[in-house]
């Protein structure tokens, strides 16, 4: 009997092939305390095991081959960078000779400590970040437990056309099994954002995360199915099943060529009207994965990586070096720096001062807290004013909700500019200044802030969440996060006319952004910027090139009209019918 399971497709296409399951298991880590005159020797055991982890990361980063493109090899290195950093190399050592506990035990209660950090924290992408911490301290937990023999196995065996089922990946792992020709990946954890998710994209590996239980129900060696589009996994088809999906896997594999052509392609209506494709970025390695798709900028760089896993912020020349190596690289097309936008749950890392009370996302985070601590603030603002020297610089604020927040940014820029040209610090003297629109207060106020703004910006991904009043990671509410509500479309309605009326432009850099299913309706809302993760890029283009304006923007206005969502999602299955 065919079984069909199902979780979340974060790598799109096909793969055949016969299930390999590749199970972690639980580490049970033990706890004593040890004599005083054998805690040195324990520390030593520590610093001994880091190493050791250090070394097999270093391994498989060697065994990347030549010409492989920097954004993928730098997962690898985000995991060296946590190793070395004081969270993980230096609080466990401290741990061990003021408890007097063993090794694991102490690394157990760092892990506890960092991922209460992380869970607390209210940016989705950030709270993901959490799957590297413990990756990189699983390597070492299982070193000092005799443990790590599951990468030998990964490189020992012939994994070539296989579908691997497994609870979890690390990057490094993914990497190994990238290189033995893996055919595709099912995880019973993780999410769409996970760095695991991310690589199989960029390595083109056919993905489902979130699969629960998958490996309960697959056997060794079965012949499976995955659908990465879908986020499915197949089991027990019979000979039908198996040749509709082999001509389904085909029809994938002439869609990805026929969109790589699309490139060098402008992208314009079939009526004439430009539209700007934009690219998000993370890290400044992301660059060459916004290059290779052929994006008109950055749309959106997410400046909180620098912050991350240390112990203190990053000072302003290594922002400046960040910033600039960004503006650098995108050879004059736009770069949108958005300012730091991390909560006050990251005072751990110090940053922030102050802990926000019950509820961090409705508290003291992004411009909220840079207004609050300038003394964080201005060396960013700073590093951002020096970089656009080398190029088209767009300044975004995150989070504003008062026409006072963009009144006291725009003068704490106006002080910086002033400090830059006194120290003869040499800055472009026209940035523009943007602001997210994420806080349905400003979306409201959409034209109060567009008469005080350069650009706006649609961050949907908040903007959802607080007009809906409902969590998007929260499984028990992922009913209520709807981009279709009727009062999120007028928002973002609101958003651009006000864009239009005051004469700037209006990006999206939201999840919205990159769903090819929503590309039809934005561009019948007027949205005529999108910035979008790399990997969504040309198909969006294809839906824009293949588009005709007029009639999106009739069947637009009827979807806005509608008070009942599931009829707003029927006209947008018409809509998207007529591709």
């Amino acid at each position: 009997m065919p079984v069909a399971l199902h979780g979340t497709g974060v790598s799109p296409g096909i793969a055949l092939g016969p299930a390999r399951l590749l199970q972690r298991g639980r580490l049970d880590i033990p706890h004593y305390v040890l004599p005083p005159h054998l805690v040195d020797e324990e520390v030593e055991r520590f610093i001994t095991a880091l190493e050791a982890a250090r070394a097999q990361l270093r391994a498989v980063r060697n065994q990347i081959p030549g010409g492989t493109a920097a954004d993928i090899t730098a997962f690898i290195d985000t995991h060296l960078l946590m190793l070395e950093d004081a969270t993980l190399a230096t609080v466990p050592i401290e741990l061990i000779l003021r408890e007097g506990c063993n090794a694991e035990w102490a690394l157990h209660l760092q892990q506890e400590a960092l991922t209460k950090v992380f869970d607390q924290m209210d940016d989705a992408y950030l709270r993901t970040r959490r799957d590297d911490v413990e990756h990189a301290i699983l390597r070492v937990q299982q070193i000092l437990l005799n443990q790590d023999q599951r990468e030998a196995a990964i490189a020992a065996e012939a994994q070539g056309g296989r579908i691997i089922v497994t609870d979890d990946l690390s990057p490094d792992e993914l990497m190994l099994l990238h290189q033995h020709d893996v055919a595709a990946i099912v995880t019973e954890h993780g999410g769409p954002m996970s760095h695991v998710a991310i690589l199989a994209r960029s390595l083109g590996i056919p993905a489902v995360v979130g699969a629960h239980n998958a490996w309960q129900y697959i056997r060794e060696g079965e012949p499976v199915v995955v659908d990465g589009r879908q986020g499915v996994l197949l089991a027990g088809l019979d000979a039908a099943g198996t040749t509709f999906y082999r001509a389904r896997q085909q029809q994938e594999r002439r869609a990805r060529s026929e969109l790589r052509r699309l490139k060098d392609t402008p992208a314009i209506t079939r009526d004439g009207v430009p539209i700007t494709l934009f690219a998000n970025i993370e890290l400044p390695e992301d660059i060459q994965a916004a290059r290779r798709v052929g994006a008109a900028g950055i749309g959106l760089y997410r400046t909180e990586f620098l912050y991350m896993n240390r112990s203190a912020p990053p000072d302003e020349e290594e922002q400046y070096r960040a910033y600039s190596k960004v503006v650098k690289a995108m050879k004059g097309m736009p770069v949108t720096i958005r300012t730091l936008d991390l909560g006050a749950d990251k005072t751990a890392d110090g940053v922030g001062s102050e802990r926000s009370a019950a509820n961090p996302a409705l508290g003291l985070r992004a411009v909220r807290l840079c207004l609050r601590e300038p003394e964080l603030f201005r060396p960013q603002l700073r590093a951002i004013l020096r970089a656009s020297q080398h190029g088209p610089v767009r300044l975004l604020i995150p989070m504003l909700s008062t026409v006072q927040e963009i009144r006291q940014v725009r003068e704490l820029i106006d002080e910086t500019r002033e400090d830059l040209r006194r120290c003869r610090q040499p800055y472009a003297g026209d940035i523009a200044v943007g602001g997210m629109i994420e806080v349905p207060a400003a979306a409201v106020c959409a034209e109060d802030f567009a008469r005080r703004l350069d650009f706006l910006s649609i961050g949907t991904n908040d903007l959802i969440q607080y007009t809906l009043a409902a969590d998007r990671l929260d499984e028990a509410l992922g009913h209520l996060y709807q981009p279709l509500h009727p009062a999120v479309l007028r928002l973002i309605h609101t958003t651009l006319r006000a864009g239009q009326d005051a004469g700037i432009p209006v990006t999206m850099c939201g999840e919205m952004a990159g769903d090819p299913q929503l590309t039809r309706l934005l561009l019948g809302l007027g949205l005529t910027e999108f910035s979008v993760p790399p990997p969504a890029l040309l198909e969006v283009k294809r839906i824009i090139t293949g588009s005709e304006l007029e009639p999106l923007r009739r069947a637009a206005r009827k979807i806005l009209r509608q008070d009942d969502m599931e009829q707003s999602m029927r006209l947008l299955a018409e809509l998207n019918a007529a591709d």
